[in-house]
């Protein structure tokens, strides 16, 4: 199938699933993760109207931002070191993978605009996984609330690795993302509204039990090789 194929096929599952599950289709953001593929790949789903291309790796996003610039939004998806924030902080608008202070720090150090972040969690408590314990959350957000850079808009996680050949085994972590951020924002006195959870294998499941942003390379770019 063509890459515009794939775009058309997903968004009908997503918008069959969120109407399943009583929500607006249009409240699902969809990042096309687009580790290790091309930049004449990442034209053409930008070409069938992909507005924002999520990364792993600084090096290779700056590679395909010298070709495809700002005409979409970046996010960073991958764990991100404190070494490359400099570079970071200049191309991404979204950085997904928050997960500790000194990083929140040099944020705050390098950027020269305000950063929008979302706290990575690890909800399936796998020792491979980057991300907070649950109960680190409220710790970390209480030290970084004073930062003026470091927006928290909310939360990201990723389903355990075994959720590939069974989606349902995400669900756990996901209904466990979404109660987290409920209590933050209770205790903190004001909304995250970003619920950022589900993967090709998986995100139908994320969709049904909150989240607002889906991180899609397969369904959209094909099996990597």
């Amino acid at each position: 199938m063509t890459i515009q194929e794939n775009i058309e096929r997903l968004r009908a599952r997503v918008d069959e699933v969120a109407v399943r599950a009583d929500r607006n289709p249009d409240e699902i953001t969809i990042v096309a993760v687009a580790k290790t593929i091309s930049t004449a790949r990442i034209e053409e789903a930008i070409a069938c109207g992909i507005r924002i291309i999520g990364e792993n790796r600084v090096q290779e996003m700056r590679q395909k931002y010298t070709i495809i610039g700002d005409k979409i939004d970046w996010h960073m998806v991958g764990h991100l070191q404190t070494n490359k924030v400099k570079d970071a902080v200049r191309v991404f608008q979204m950085i997904q993978s928050l997960d500790s202070l000194r990083l929140a720090q040099e944020i705050e150090k390098r950027a020269t605009k305000q950063i929008d972040c979302l706290i990575e969690v690890n909800t399936s408590k796998e020792a491979s996984k980057f991300g907070l314990a649950p109960n680190e959350v409220f710790d970390l957000y209480d030290n970084i609330r004073k930062l003026k850079k470091v927006d928290v808009l909310g939360l990201m996680t990723i389903g355990p690795g075994w959720a590939i050949d069974d989606p349902e085994a995400s669900r756990p972590c996901f209904r466990m993302l979404r109660d987290l951020r409920d209590e933050l924002s209770q205790e903190c006195d004001r909304p995250f509204p970003v619920l950022s959870m589900g993967m090709t294998s998986d995100f139908e499941v994320a969709i049904e039990e909150g989240s607002n942003m889906i991180r899609i390379g397969t369904a959209i770019f094909g099996p990597r090789r």
